[in-house]
């Protein structure tokens, strides 16, 4: 929600897609689940130009390593890893025809580290990986492909963590902090806007020390 309102904020018309809304969304809404991954082409053919693609969409579960259900690891594979490259591989088409276009995937700390949650981990670490098969890819028709990986931040996902959980990656980061939307959202923006035509293939972390690299 928080990279919706400032691209918004800046003058872009905004495509926000979920499977379920709240009361309030930014911009232009699209009822889609995206676990129905042979339904993304035709859904970003329907829609027109599209300049910037923001892969924002992922689940978490808090299963312990030895006893999660097949149907989670299925979710979490589809939403977090399959549908983010389907929808890149679906709206670079478009990018290509048009000159350009910029994508920008939502990854995470846990990219890097021994996630507790094994399949959310392991398909950030994945997802990180593929932005840089897609960046080389898609660099000739001047697509840039980047990603953001933040740490602890105050978000729905966030608040449902056990409090265990929170204290423990509370305990490290360098301010005690979780981290704001706002604060990923500016960094998403500046990839997706403004940031220079040399900067792809990149990751660029926003975790506040919660691992250093």
């Amino acid at each position: 929600m928080a990279t919706a309102k400032k691209f918004s904020s800046m003058g872009w018309h905004v495509l926000s897609l979920d499977k379920k809304f709240d009361d309030f969304f930014v911009g232009e809404s699209i009822d889609f689940d995206l676990r129905q991954l042979e339904k993304i082409p035709n859904l970003i053919d329907g829609l027109g130009p599209i300049d910037t693609l923001i892969n924002n969409a992922a689940v978490l579960f808090c299963d312990p390593v030895d006893a999660i259900p097949e149907d989670h690891i299925k979710e979490i594979l589809d939403v977090n890893l399959l549908a983010p490259a389907r929808l890149i591989e679906s709206v670079s088409k478009g990018m290509k025809a048009q000159g350009g276009g910029r994508i920008v995937s939502v990854g995470s700390v846990s990219a890097f580290t021994g996630h507790p949650d094994l399949w959310y981990g392991a398909t950030k670490a994945a997802l990180l990986n593929l932005t840089k098969s897609y960046a080389s890819h898609l660099a000739r028709y001047n697509v840039l492909v980047n990603a953001v990986a933040p740490g602890p931040t105050l978000t729905k996902m966030y608040e449902a963590l056990p409090e265990s959980r929170k204290d423990s990656v509370m305990s490290s980061v360098y301010s005690g902090r979780p981290c704001l939307p706002d604060e990923v959202a500016e960094t998403v923006f500046w990839l997706g806007a403004v940031s220079p035509a040399y900067v792809s293939g990149t990751t660029v972390d926003v975790n506040n020390g919660s691992y250093p690299r």
